[in-house]
C-alpha cells in the first residue's frame, strides 16, 4: 500500500537492509509534515548508499528544506569523491552554489590540493570577494593589473620614537638606530616621509607590517598624504616644494633651492596663507 512503511535491516555490513532497483532504487518522498522522505542509520557503515552508472547516486529535492543534509560528530557531515569530476557540485538559481560556516575557529571553506588550484574561482562580476582582512603566506602573482580603491599612499612602517606623541600628518626624521623622530630643524637631509593616515586620506599599501616590541607606524614614502605645514616661514602655493621646518613635525615651503636638495618632502596640493594646518601634499622625497 502507498501509506505501508518500508523497513530494512541487516546485520552484515556488506548487506544492505533495502536494496533497490531500476530507474530509481529507492525512493522516499514525505508530505505530512517535517519528516524525512529517506533516513539511513547505521553503527559501521553507511547509512544510505546510492550507485549510478551514469545518473545520480543519490538525489534529494525539497520544496522548502534542504534537498540532502548530513551531519556527524567527528567526521565529515557530506563527503563526495569522484575519478575525473568534481567530488560535489552544488547549483543554485538565486543565491550561492556552495556556502560554508564555521561556528568555532575551523575554517568555513577550505580547498586543497595537490598539483591545481585549492580554490579556483570564476565569475562575471568578480572571481573573488572578501569582506573583511585577507592573509597570504607564500607569492601573491597578479597577471594584469592591481587596483587599490580605497588608499592614496604607499607607506612602509617604522620604528617610531615614544619620547614625544606622534600623529598622523607628522613629519619625521631619520635618527639612531633606524628609529625615526619628529622633524625639528629647516632643511633636513634626514627626512624620511610623513605619518599616513591623516584627514581622510589613508594608505591603500603597507608595507614592512612586522611584528616588534618597538612602537611602529605607517609612513607614506609615494602617493598623497595630508601633512603638517607651517606658514610662517612663506605663504604656500599650490605646487610649492616642501621641506622639514623648525617647527616640531611641521613642513615649510622650501626656498632656498640649495639647502633644499636631499631636503624636499613633496609638493602642495592646496594652499596655506598663514598659520599652522593639515594639507594635502604628494610625496616626492628628493
Amino acid at each position: 500500500m502507498a501509506n505501508d512503511p518500508v523497513v530494512g535491516q541487516s546485520t552484515d555490513p556488506d548487506t544492505a537492509g533495502v536494496l533497490g532497483e531500476g530507474g530509481t532504487g529507492v525512493y522516499g518522498r514525505n508530505t505530512l509534515g517535517k519528516g524525512n522522505g529517506v533516513i539511513g542509520y547505521s553503527g559501521e557503515g553507511r547509512g544510505v548508499w546510492g550507485h549510478s552508472t551514469t545518473g545520480h547516486g543519490v538525489l534529494g529535492e525539497s520544496v522548502d528544506g534542504r534537498g540532502v543534509a548530513g551531519s556527524s560528530g567527528t567526521s565529515y557531515g557530506i563527503r563526495g569523491h569522484s575519478r575525473t569530476a568534481a567530488g560535489i557540485r552544488g547549483t543554485s538559481d538565486e543565491w550561492r552554489g556552495v556556502e560554508g560556516e564555521a561556528r568555532g575557529a575551523g575554517d568555513g571553506v577550505l580547498g586543497t590540493s595537490s598539483s591545481g588550484y585549492g580554490i579556483h574561482g570564476i565569475g562575471g562580476k568578480r572571481a573573488g570577494y572578501f569582506e573583511g582582512n585577507v592573509e597570504v603566506i607564500g607569492e601573491l602573482s597578479v597577471t594584469i593589473d592591481v587596483k587599490i580603491t580605497g588608499g592614496l599612499d604607499c607607506a612602509e612602517e617604522f620604528n617610531v620614537s615614544e619620547a614625544a606623541p606622534v600623529e598622523p600628518g607628522t613629519v619625521m626624521v631619520l635618527g639612531e638606530e633606524e628609529i625615526l623622530l619628529p622633524s625639528h630643524q629647516a632643511y633636513d637631509k634626514r627626512v624620511a616621509g610623513v605619518i599616513s593616515g591623516a584627514g581622510n586620506y589613508k594608505p591603500g599599501i603597507v608595507l614592512g607590517t612586522l611584528e616588534s616590541k618597538q612602537h611602529r607606524l605607517p609612513v607614506a614614502l609615494l602617493g598623497k598624504v595630508f601633512c603638517k605645514v607651517d606658514a610662517q616661514f612663506g605663504a604656500i602655493a599650490v605646487g610649492d616644494l616642501l621641506t622639514t621646518s623648525s617647527t616640531l613635525g611641521h613642513a615649510m615651503r622650501a626656498d632656498d633651492p640649495m639647502k633644499a636638495f636631499g631636503a624636499v618632502i613633496g609638493k602642495a596640493l592646496r594652499p596655506l596663507k598663514e598659520g599652522q594646518g593639515l594639507i594635502p601634499i604628494l610625496i616626492a622625497l628628493q
